[in-house]
Formats: structure tokens, sequence, C-alpha cells
């Protein structure tokens, strides 16, 4: 007897089955929201229900009376075929997760059960498959994983995976003998927040501290939240504590220096941080966050809004450091044209060939009324870290226009004024308006000055370098890479830079006498300069051996201790007017 669907379901007869075995079976395939299919003993499929035709795109037209293998994605390994048709054979049945192909081509998880129904002979008459798609368990799956390990709100790593996370971070490091360090941050004064302005809003603000402190670190680096308003974040692979307090300064100043925009409220969340350090503060993660809790709570009996080490020596070198940001925030602020702590000495440029002063490099010095005179290695690394640099290199640069002009009306002119430009100016496009608006405003013409960069900074964005220089070179600035040979060049690029000075930097001068690796390094400088048709110019030249060599290498330029220390505005007319003619050099 032929069993015919009812219309609209499905039009091919149900084959092998007595007359209730196949009214039950039509009943159950139509009724099942569970994909099924059913093929004859020979594989044929002879029916399907319509949630088959859901599960896999295909009509009954398209495949009824064929293979059930043209569902196969061909990425299911053969052992696992083997063991399905043994067991089909062995037991009648089988069931397991098999990976299929719908008719639009996409690959799909499946839960699949198979069935055998025999004749009364034990001869196969059909194979009855249930599907079950596992792409939506999978996902709630995945859905549900992610909940396990992260923080619902903000979706940062939550206290668990955080414990799992550094406790990694603190075998690798371990291995390596590197340290890590953990900041516990705590948010001043949250709860006025939620209690004032409700939790919904408390929220939104816990959010956005989430958003700055994941901008705030490297993409290496852990943040997560425990919970409240009480987030970490874990550094590993760290040089020095106060790599970490500079980290530590920047992650104050971007969750307090500027407001929050919740709704129509603007807030602020300034943070009390305790860090401690593996393996100085602790050796596992039960240690470290408890020490770091407690240098928590000394930056909030501290007055809140600070950051404090578990180490009383780190808190100490922290302080400094904190102090020197703070007196140069301040001796930055207040520069005026009459009063300033800030000063410009200038180096001269001596010419091998000539023996002519043909430059000066103007240098920022800074004296404290407290501190007294602070190296630039100390206070130039901080105002680059805290933006400072910017305002005081636009500084710098008006000041060596003022004394250029102010030599030039003394008579002395021949020589260039070199200034030395930061990775944030040359990005900033106030940068040509400076130069332009200085050059005017006291009456210098471009080659009058020439601008220095360093050769990291000229590759951080090379395509945009290349676009800012040129403009300055068609101004007739003379343009030169400081430092060369310590930063990370790309000679393709280099070649492309329309600069005029490569500067040896001095680590390579000092030691050429003793070092091969430094004379060589100094010996391939001055034949690339060359070949590219550049000026070398080599700094920290000290003795008579060392200029000597550089001579003999075929060096341009040379500035350093030997010819004279950087001296104020003031020494450096007198030690013009008094320079010998190159006839008295030779």
């Amino acid at each position: 007897m032929t069993l015919t669907p009812p219309p609209g379901t499905m039009d091919a007869p149900l084959l092998g089955l007595d007359n209730l075995s196949r009214d039950a079976l039509l009943m159950v395939l139509l009724q099942s929201t569970e994909a099924m299919l059913v093929s004859d003993g020979d594989n044929r499929i002879v029916a399907i229900n319509p949630a088959f035709c859901q599960l896999t795109g295909y009509t009954p037209e398209e495949i009824i009376g064929k293979n059930p293998r043209m569902f196969s994605s061909g990425r299911v390994a053969p052992s696992v075929h083997e063991a399905f048709w043994l067991a089909l054979q062995n037991e009648g049945r089988w069931q397991g997760e098999m990976l299929d192909r719908r008719k639009d081509g996409s690959l799909y998880p499946i839960w699949l059960g198979v069935s055998v129904l025999r004749d009364p002979t034990g001869k196969i008459k059909n194979h009855i498959a249930r599907f079950t798609d596992l792409g939506e368990r999978n996902e709630a799956r995945n859905q549900l994983a992610h909940l396990a390990y992260h923080d619902p709100l903000t979706h940062l790593p939550n206290r668990l995976a955080f414990e799992s996370q550094f406790q990694q971070s603190i075998h690798s490091c371990e291995r390596d003998a590197r340290q890590v360090a953990l900041m516990l941050i705590d948010l001043d004064q949250f709860k006025k927040v939620n209690d004032t302005l409700g939790h919904h809003v408390g929220d939104e603000l816990l959010k956005s501290v989430a958003l700055r402190l994941r901008d705030c670190v490297r993409a290496s680096d852990i943040v997560a939240r425990l919970g409240g308003d009480e987030f970490v974040v874990v550094l590993p692979d760290i040089e020095s504590a106060l790599m970490v307090a500079s980290i530590a300064g920047k992650v104050q100043r971007s969750l307090a220096d500027t407001s929050h925009n919740i709704g129509t409220h603007a807030l602020y969340a300034t943070p009390s941080i305790g860090i401690s350090l593996f393996p100085s503060d602790g050796r596992d993660t039960e240690t470290l966050l408890r020490n770091a809790d407690a240098a928590m709570y000394h930056a909030k009996n501290a007055g809140r809004n600070n950051y404090q080490f578990y180490a009383a020596s780190m808190n100490e070198a922290a302080g400094e450091r904190l102090f020197m940001e703070n007196a140069l925030r301040q001796a930055v602020s207040s520069i005026t044209p009459d009063n300033s702590q800030f000063s410009l000495h200038f180096q001269p440029q001596i010419s091998l060939a000539s023996g002519e002063i043909v430059g000066l490099e103007a240098l920022a010095r800074w004296t404290h009324p407290e501190l007294g005179e602070i190296p630039p290695a100390r206070f130039i690394p901080i105002a680059e870290e805290t933006g400072l640099i910017q305002p005081l290199g636009d500084w710098v640069f008006w000041e060596t226009c003022r004394n250029t002009r102010a030599f030039r009306d003394a008579g002395l002119t021949g020589f260039r004024l070199a200034v030395n430009i930061s990775a944030q100016q040359l990005r900033h496009e106030n940068l040509p308006f400076t130069v332009h608006g200085a050059l005017a405003c006291y009456d210098l013409l471009p080659s009058d000055i020439e601008l220095e960069i360093t050769e990291s900074t000229a590759m951080q964005n090379p395509d945009l370098t290349i676009s800012i220089l040129n403009h300055f070179a068609d101004m007739g600035i003379v343009l030169a890479i400081d430092d060369f040979g310590t930063g990370y060049s790309s000679l393709a690029y280099l070649k492309h830079l329309p600069i005029h000075r490569l500067k040896l930097d001095r680590s390579f001068v000092k030691d050429l006498e003793t070092d091969a690796n430094d004379a060589a390094i100094c010996s391939a400088t001055v034949a690339l300069g060359h070949n590219l048709g550049l000026e070398l110019v080599a700094e920290g030249v000290e003795t008579t051996a060392q200029r000597d060599y550089l001579a003999k290498l075929g060096c341009d330029i040379m500035q350093g201790f030997l010819y004279s220390k950087p001296l104020p505005a003031a020494r450096i007319v007198d030690f013009l007017l008094a320079y010998p003619s190159p006839s008295a050099l030779n």
C-alpha cells in the first residue's frame, strides 16, 4: 500500500513499512520539529519532513531518490564514517556529531542519530535519521562560556578569568626572569554616583571607565573588572617600576582629567591605584592582589586620585617622578616672554673642510627654583610621556628664532640654528603655522634654521612624515635626521625623505676607538649618507683621536665638547666673537 502525505507536506511515498508503521512514522515526520530523513535499503532517500527542508534549504523534489552523501561537507575523517557504518551493521543504531553542508554551500554542525529498520529476514529495509542543528546550541554554549568568564556589564574579563590569565602571566615571566605588575584600581566616591543619580548612570560610568582603561594599555595587557567599582590591570614583561609609574599616571589622567559624559551628566572618576610587583611583592595571585589592595588603601589615605606602590622604595621613586611631572607642568604653564624656568643653550657645529662654525644646535635647559638644574635626560622623557613636549617644543622654536634674530643683529652670520622637533609636534596641525609665524615675527629666512627629527620619529608614520617634511623643504628649511642608527629605520623610506643631513649618534662616536662594531657603524653610516648626497654630522666628539678618525672616514661636520660644551646665549655670543679664523685652526 502506498501512503501519500497530506498536500503541501511531502509527496514521496514511505516505502518498506506496513500500514501501521507507515502511519505512525508519517505522523512523527510531519509533526516533529526535529529534521528527519528516511532512506531505503540501498540508502536512497525516500522521505523527508518539512523541518529537514528548513534546515538544509533543499526541496523534496531536489533530494528524493538521492544518496544522503550529497549533504556531506567532505571534512569528516574517514574513520568516523567507518565507525558509523560498523555501528549500523552491528548494533542497528549510531549517534554523534557531524558536519554537513546546506544547499547554499554553508557548513553547519549537527547531532545525527540513525536507526535501522529490518524485515523479518534481517535485511535492511530503511534508515531513519534525525538531525539536530548544533549551531544555535554551540552559540548558546559559547555565550554561556563568555558569561562565565566575562563581566556582563563592561564585557571585560571577570575575577575568574583574571585569576587564570594572571597566573599564566606569572608562569611565563617567571620562566623568562621578567617582572609583572598588578594595578588594583578603585574609583573614588563612586557610591555617591549610584546614590544620587541612580544605578543606571553608575553602570554607564563603569562602562566608560572600562573603555578608557583598555585604551591606556597594550593589547597584551590584562584589564578586568573584579566587581563593583574595582578594576585590575596586569602588565606582564615590564622593564622597571618607573615604567609602571608612567602607565599608572596615564591611567590616572585618562580617568580623572576629562569628564565622562553620561547622558546629561558630566562626571569625573578619580582613581586610587595600588601597585604590586612580581616577584618582589609576591609570587602568587593571592599575595600580589592582597599587597596591591594594601597599596590602594594607602593611596586613598594619601588623599585619593593617586597611585602607590606596595614597596616603600618604589613609592619613593614614583613620588619623585610625580613631583617632577607636577613641577614640569607648572613650569611649562607659567612660561611668559619675560619669565621662564627654561632657557636655551647652544652648541656649535664645525665644518671639517673649512674649520668654520656652520651651525648652532639649540638645546633646552630647565632650572627649577628648588631642585636646581635638571638634566634634559630626566625631564624630556617626562615631557614626551605627558604631552608637555608640545607646548615646550613650541617655546623652544620661538625662543630659538628670537635668539637667531639677536645673533643677526649683532652681526653674527654664516650659520644656521638647529631645533629639535618632537614626534608630537611633527604630527600637530599647528606646526606649519608655528614655523611660518616665528620666521615672520623675527624677520628670518627659512635658510636661517634647521629642523631635526629623530630617526624613530621619522619612521612612526613615514608617509605622513614625508608629506610634512616636503612642505618645509619646499620652504627652503634644512632638514636633518638626529640620532641616526639608534632606531629601526627603513632605508626604503629614508631615501624618500627630503633631508639634507644625517647626525651620527654620540653613542657610536664615544667608543669608536675601542669598539670595532661602533667603528663599523660609523663607517657604514658615513658611506650611506654620502651615497644619498647627505652631509654627515658627528655628535659627541670629545677627543682629537675621535675627530681624526671621523675625518678619515669622511665625516663633514663635528659637534661636541672638543670644540665647546653647550653655552647659554650670552656666552655663545662671546664664543662666536672669539672663535679663531679657519687658518688659525690648521
